[in-house]
């Protein structure tokens, strides 16, 4: 699935857990905090990421005062903190969110991504994207309109992406006159609604994004709640359990060959960490040739590591010079992942063109590229009502279903639940290079 560009060498999130040794907790005292947001239109999403850059003291003065005037030239009477979001000039005419925006900022406890994904069911696709990678999914709804069809889409597509932690964010507080009642009765339907869904951790907290009521500051008109404010949740919301340390999953990406004066033998294999932690001295096997070897050291740049854990990139040394390319993945010989040809998963379709059995397709699945059949639509599924349609003979766009494929080559997969990279994996049209899916394997 696509990922917002980030600083991969640097540990995200505080993943230690009794796998992981004091030196790991100890190089994460600043961690990653990736969050989605989502909601229906005029919910109030830029408007609260405009709040949390603000009040967080995340954007430039200059940036201010360029919001400022552009919101008085359209005879605003307040700050539209949106514009520091939405910044498409169709989104900005329209007042909507279309794609999905990356925002970065950092507090002195933690550094934030923000996944501002559309509210649309027609950019349902976007919300996918924006989210599949989330730590914590941020739903929205209007204080005065409480639950709507599309609040219960989101909490439905991010269990689905088995996004482990989700805030429901009671927006507009202000314009219901704080009303703990009206809090309540939306607190209750939505707990009682998400008692169908996976979702391990749920907060549920009033506030609102114009005002800035209990977003980085706490709101003195909501005495009666006595919650965390978004920000103090955000900041310790916690992820340590969230990574999968214990399955060693490293597909290899590039083959690192220097052929310089200063490296004239080196030989190791670089990527992206996906699972597990590895330490030098670690006995592995490369899949799916099934060689074993040795860990012989971990490199990050110049800096030789005494272990490595999810997401790092770094590059791997072994002690024997075992064939390697591309595409393979280095696991622990005892628990390794199983190869395997068909893949039983739930589809996110993303094209105009429909999904269809006996479609053929690329399929990415880590590092690897085979192409797939798809033999089977088993279900769409109506991310409404939860209803399957098992009569369904396609899936058109920005629709979800349970799909089998046939893949060409075998594929080193986890289920999806177990782990979010070795258990997705997107789809190609090869004759556009277009992404048209994506897919999170079933266990």
């Amino acid at each position: 699935m696509s990922t917002p560009t980030s600083h991969t060498n640097e540990p995200a999130g505080s993943h230690a857990n009794s796998v992981a040794t004091p030196s790991t907790a100890a190089s994460m005292n600043m961690d990653l905090l990736r969050f989605a947001t989502a909601g229906s239109v005029d919910d109030g999403k830029s408007t609260l990421i405009g709040r949390l850059l603000l009040d967080s003291k995340s954007i430039f003065e200059d940036q201010l005062e360029a919001v400022e005037a552009t919101s008085a030239s359209k005879g605003y009477d307040y700050t539209d903190l949106a514009l520091l979001t939405d910044g498409l000039r169709s989104e900005r005419e329209q007042g909507i969110t279309i794609d999905v925006a990356y925002r970065y900022f950092a507090t002195p406890n933690r550094k934030f991504i923000i996944a501002d994904t559309p509210g649309h069911v027609q950019y349902t696709r976007n919300m996918v994207t924006g989210a599949s990678t989330a730590d914590l999914g941020l739903v929205l709804v209007d204080a005065r309109q409480g639950l709507t069809e599309q609040s219960r889409r989101h909490a439905v597509i991010l269990s689905l992406l088995r996004v482990p932690h989700l805030v429901l964010a009671v927006n507009k507080m202000d314009l219901v006159d704080y009303s703990k009642e009206v809090y309540d009765k939306i607190h209750t339907e939505f707990t009682t609604f998400a008692t169908k869904l996976n979702i391990p951790d749920l907060e549920v907290i009033p506030i609102s994004a114009l005002a800035g009521d209990n977003v980085v500051n706490r709101s003195e008109h909501m005495d009666w709640y006595s919650g965390p404010t978004l920000m103090h949740h955000l900041e310790h919301v916690h992820v340590a359990s969230d990574r999968d340390l214990v399955d060693v999953r490293f597909p290899v990406q590039y083959v690192v060959r220097p052929k310089s004066e200063d490296h004239h033998d080196y030989r190791g294999y670089g990527g992206q960490i996906a699972g597990g932690v590895l330490k030098p001295g670690d006995e592995i096997v490369v899949l799916p040739s099934g060689m074993t070897s040795t860990i012989a050291g971990i490199d990050l740049f110049d800096t030789e590591l005494d272990e490595a854990f999810p997401p790092m990139s770094v590059t791997v040394r072994l002690t024997d010079d075992v064939d390697v390319s591309r595409g393979d993945m280095i696991a622990r010989i005892r628990n390794a992942p199983t190869p395997t040809q068909d893949i039983d998963a739930m589809i996110c379709w993303m094209t105009t063109t429909p999904l269809q059995p006996r479609q053929k397709l690329a399929i990415k699945h880590t590092t690897r590229t085979a192409r797939a059949l798809v033999k089977d639509i088993h279900y769409r599924l109506d991310v409404n009502t939860l209803h399957r349609d098992q009569d369904t003979k396609e899936l058109a766009i920005n629709e979800i279903g349970r799909v089998q494929l046939r893949t060409t080559i075998p594929l080193l997969t986890d289920p999806y639940s177990k782990n979010r990279t070795t258990g997705s994996f997107i789809l190609i049209d090869e004759a556009t290079g277009i992404t048209v899916g994506a897919g999170m394997i079933n266990g």
